[in-house]
């Protein structure tokens, strides 16, 4: 007696992709990389607190890092720092550090496209 050969199953082919979803990932994986890249440009300086500091005249800012990238910081002008300057005014849409007068040390900054030259009268420490 013979037995009878298994019944032939075809094998079953994996579903085409479609060609709809790999355009979205791609258009998404674009998307996502133009928000990240706009985020580290605009947001990243501002939330790790390495954004210029845009002070107000009559205010005191501590000014410490080297001279050709300074990191600028409002603080209590009581609060007898190092490097200790009060704001005597700023002068807005220029980097000329001249118009401070030669009483004044002044500091250009930028804020996203904001320029301006902070005047800084130096407060003796206590």
């Amino acid at each position: 007696m013979t037995t009878p050969p298994a019944p032939f199953t075809p094998e079953q082919q994996p579903a085409p992709a479609k060609k709809g979803s790999a355009i979205f990932k791609k258009i998404g994986g674009v998307v996502v990389a133009i928000v990240v890249a706009i985020a580290v440009k605009l947001g990243l300086p501002h939330l790790t607190g390495d954004a210029p500091v845009h002070a107000e005249a009559g205010e005191c800012v501590t000014v410490t890092g080297p001279d050709n990238d300074p990191k600028v910081d409002t603080v209590d002008c009581s609060s007898g720092k190092a490097d200790l300057f009060k704001v005597v005014k700023v002068i807005d849409d220029t980097f000329d550090v001249n118009k401070c007068g030669e009483e004044l040390s002044a500091l250009a900054q930028q804020l996203d496209s904001d320029k301006f030259v902070l005047c800084l009268e130096e407060v003796a420490a206590k």
